[in-house]
Formats: structure tokens, sequence, C-alpha cells
């Protein structure tokens, strides 16, 4: 893992981050619809998670952190997703490395789900990435909106994604997708960029 720092009197992005990290502090959130019709016959929940990560590490936007090192940017992310449990109706957040190929992704998420889905745990499998992201579904609901208020000075910089439940709609399969990030290291341009690409690999897979 290299956790490259920026440059921060140098950065073309200074004026923004200061404005967004110290005077109007500033994260948000926007909730679309993402074509997954493409998807149909493939285990969502892990094609997904694979598809975020891939495109994550796509956007230097996406994998901005501050961490006590200072500000800079991993050149790598790994996914935290999580597991629910529905005997004792709790989840777990388990992880996995980044990826390229999508076969050897399933095969070690099944084996975390074998090994941790029926954990009582928050975070079973130890040792998790420091340059780790979060994912979470929650597939009971089709919401069309969704936020989380993350209490730590305004400082926590990297997304978080959310899917819900999704629906049929005009011969097409819709999945609602939370996207929370920091307005200090991306804007909403970096986000409909974001979506873009994912439609993209969505469409091309699972031949990414």
């Amino acid at each position: 893992m290299a956790f490259n720092l920026i440059d921060i009197e140098n950065w073309e992005r200074k004026e923004y981050y200061e404005h967004f990290i110290s005077r109007v502090v500033c994260s948000y959130s926007v909730t679309v619809d993402v074509d997954i019709t493409n998807l149909k016959g493939q285990r969502l929940y892990p094609a997904m998670i694979w598809l975020l990560t891939r495109t994550v590490n796509e956007m230097q936007q996406f994998r901005t952190a501050l961490t006590d090192k200072g500000l800079g940017i991993y050149d790598e992310l790994h996914p935290m997703y999580t597991l629910f449990n529905k005997q004792n109706e709790k989840f777990s957040g388990i992880w996995a490395y980044n990826n390229p190929d999508y076969a050897e992704f399933l095969k070690a998420y099944e084996q975390d789900v074998e090994q941790y889905g029926e954990c009582v745990s928050y975070t079973p499998k130890p040792n998790t990435p420091e340059n780790s992201f979060n994912i979470s579904m929650a597939p009971w609901v089709n919401f069309t909106s969704l936020n989380y208020n993350v209490y730590d000075e305004g400082k926590f910089l990297l997304p978080i994604f959310t899917m819900g439940k999704f629906r049929e709609q005009d011969g097409k399969r819709l999945l609602p997708l939370a996207i929370q990030v920091h307005h200090a290291v991306c804007d909403g341009y970096h986000v409909g960029r974001f979506v873009e690409l994912l439609q993209q690999k969505i469409e091309q897979f699972p031949k990414d």
C-alpha cells in the first residue's frame, strides 16, 4: 500500500479543500438509480462490491484521505462490506482485497461468507486494511435518498456506498445507490463521472 502525500501549497484544489474542510465543513450524499439489467443471473451483492471497487480505484477523488500522516491519496482501496446474520438480525463488517479478476474475487467472497456469515461481532475478520472503504446493502428498502451523519469533526473523506432493494421498471432492473462523499475532495462533477464509469463497467460485466 502506498499513501502519497499531497503538497497542499501547490495543489490545484487547495482553495476548495480549505473551504470545505475548515470554513463550511460539508459532506453530502447523492442517491441514483443504477441500471443493473446486465447483471441478471449474477450474484448481485458481490458483483456490485467488485464493480464499485474497480470504479473507486480509477478515480483519485474517491481515494483521498486525511490520516495521521497528513492529506494524501491511496494508490489502492479495498472494500469493507457488511454481511447480515438473519438469526440475530445483526451485521458484520468484512473486508476483501481488491482483485481485478472477478472470478478470484467471488471465490474469496464466498469463502468469507462461509467463514464469517454467522458471526455475531462487528468486525470478525482480523487485520482490516487501513486503505479500505465502506459498502453496505439494505435489500429490504427501495429508498430514494439516504444520508449518514458522521461525527468526526467533518474530516472523514473516503466515500460510503449503500445499495437498496432493486425494482423492475420499463423492462429495466434499477438499483438505488447512495453515494456519500466529502465536498473538500469530491464535487458533484466527480460523483457524476463516477456513476458514468460504474454504469459502463456494469454494461461490460464480466468482460472488465
